[in-house]
């Protein structure tokens, strides 16, 4: 008796431990596969990290490079020239002027919202000498430098030179709207514009004269190179034009342009 019982009740623990693992078996094979992680995700972000533009500015036309740094920032440099001739009178003596100007700027842009919106801190350099001048008073002719009229000899007329200059390098800052970098994969070309302030400080003029003058047609005529009145004379209008230029210390940047990444 006993041993029939415990026959009965081992067949029935292999039994039930049988149906257990076939039970877990099937549902091993019944369970889906693990998916691998999708290589779409973070797709929308670009790895593009550099991109070239075209512009038109107050500065004149030019072209810019920048180059991504982090998801929210950018370096950005570019170069501008612009030229402009104008020949006009004043007091007496006709100028030749010369509008020249050439330019190299550097930006640090940051985007604070992760968008096209920037902020751009930076510096601009001028090239040579932005505006420039001759000057000449026909002989015989009255002229006036300082509030004092002199005339220009017939035998050596009156000539010179003059030029207005900015300080070489200039703290700029601008905000905008553009990136020449987009974040987005899909995105290639952008349409950026940008305005702000370069603080170039009071422009500078210098002026040069040579040839003689006269207190009257013929009388009392010297050479205006060695005159210490004339002299003083043509510093005082030197002075004149610094001070009717003081308004210019920061010079407006707008500027719109096109842009690729690459």
């Amino acid at each position: 008796m006993g041993v029939r019982f415990l026959w009965i009740f081992a067949s029935t623990v292999l039994l039930s431990v049988g149906s257990h693992a076939q039970s877990t078996n099937s549902s091993a094979q019944s369970a889906p596969a693990p998916t691998a992680p999708s290589s779409t995700a973070g797709s929308e972000e670009d790895s593009g990290r550099l991109g070239i533009g075209v512009k038109g500015s107050l500065l004149g036309g030019g072209f810019e490079v920048a180059a991504r740094v982090t998801h929210r920032t950018n370096v950005r440099a570019g170069f501008n020239i612009f030229s402009y001739s104008r020949t006009f009178h004043k007091d007496g003596v006709a100028y030749d002027g010369q509008l020249s100007f050439k330019t190299i700027e550097a930006h640090y842009d940051f985007f604070p919202f992760a968008g096209s919106f920037h902020l751009s801190p930076g510096v601009l350099a001028y090239i040579g000498d932005p505006i420039t001048a001759t000057a000449a008073v026909p002989g015989g002719q009255s002229f006036t430098l300082g509030g004092t009229t002199f005339f220009s000899d017939t035998a050596v007329p009156v000539t010179g030179s003059g030029k207005i200059n900015f300080n070489r390098a200039a703290p700029v800052a601008t905000l905008g709207w553009g990136n020449l970098v987009p974040r987005k994969a899909s995105r290639h070309f952008s349409v950026p514009f940008e305005l702000g302030v370069a603080f170039q400080g009071t422009p500078k003029a210098t002026l040069n004269l040579a040839g003689n003058v006269c207190d009257s047609p013929g009388v009392n005529c010297r050479s205006v190179t060695t005159d210490s009145f004339v002299q003083a004379h043509i510093q005082s209008e030197q002075t004149k034009i610094n001070n009717s230029m003081s308004l210019f210390k920061a010079y407006p940047i707008i500027s719109i342009g096109f842009g690729y990444k690459f």
